[in-house]
């Protein structure tokens, strides 16, 4: 019975979006992939966000991408080999997009909480 239950908990979840999907978690040291990064990245005009982010697509060490408020338009999280292969992706891939007038990289060197958002299995 308790099997059931859970099944139709998961079931609602997914039919109310919730839950969007499932995925296997990989690590990117593993693959060679030692270094994790932060790029803010200013543009000539935030609205140009659209126009960039198919070119920013296009780059595979991305692995997430937000539009945001304050200093930056744009917010990269990126996976390099290392520092030599993190300075190709910023200056001749990332800083070579039209728009982009600048950006600053914030290199993660530990992650201390790596969770994802906690859900209500009261939902339905």
């Amino acid at each position: 019975m308790l099997h059931k239950n859970v099944a139709c908990r998961i079931q609602r979840m997914n039919e109310l979006n919730v839950i969007t999907g499932s995925s296997y978690n990989v690590d990117p040291a593993a693959l060679g992939f030692t270094t994790c990064t932060y790029v803010g990245i200013k543009l000539e005009r935030s609205s140009l966000y659209r126009e960039i982010i198919p070119k920013l697509k296009e780059i595979p060490e991305i692995v997430e991408c937000h539009y945001t408020t304050g200093s930056y338009s744009v917010l990269v999280k990126l996976y390099a080999r290392d520092n030599h292969h993190l300075m190709e992706l910023i200056y001749d891939k990332i800083q070579h997009i039209p728009g982009v007038i600048t950006t600053e990289t914030l290199i993660s060197l530990d992650q201390c909480i790596g969770r994802k958002l906690p859900v209500n299995f009261m939902v339905g």
